[in-house]
């Protein structure tokens, strides 16, 4: 029970770093063009490690505990800080970044686990 804690807790706190950097990159860019990269690579990232995270384990509590991180330090990011500067702003990469981890988290998670393939005996 103590190991499941742990893990619990421990794939929260990667849930945490994944939403923390994602949301220090979901807007940058590259090129003249501006073509938005850091939201591709963000969720690219997030849907990496929840899916990774579900194939591994034997139950949802994991990605669960991953997704919930996540989108907490999404949400706590969001906020204005005391200097009144913002890291997810108004726009449509903003409102992709925090849509699209949410569509993410809530798909991976409620998501059919796979059925194994019965032996004949």
């Amino acid at each position: 029970m103590l190991i499941r804690v742990l893990n619990a807790v421990l794939v929260g706190i990667l849930g945490i770093v994944f939403g923390t950097l994602g949301t220090l990159v979901h807007s940058s860019t590259i090129g003249t063009a501006q073509l938005p990269w850091g939201i591709v690579v963000a969720l690219a990232a997030l849907g990496c490690l929840l899916v990774g995270i579900r194939l591994l384990s034997d139950s949802r509590l994991y990605a669960l505990c991953a997704a919930i991180g996540a989108l907490v330090a999404i949400g706590v990011l969001s906020q204005k800080s005391f200097g009144g500067s913002v890291l997810i702003t108004s726009s449509v990469i903003g409102w992709t970044w925090m849509g699209g981890a949410v569509a993410i988290s809530l798909i991976v998670v409620a998501w059919p686990r796979p059925r194994q393939p019965q032996r004949e005996a």
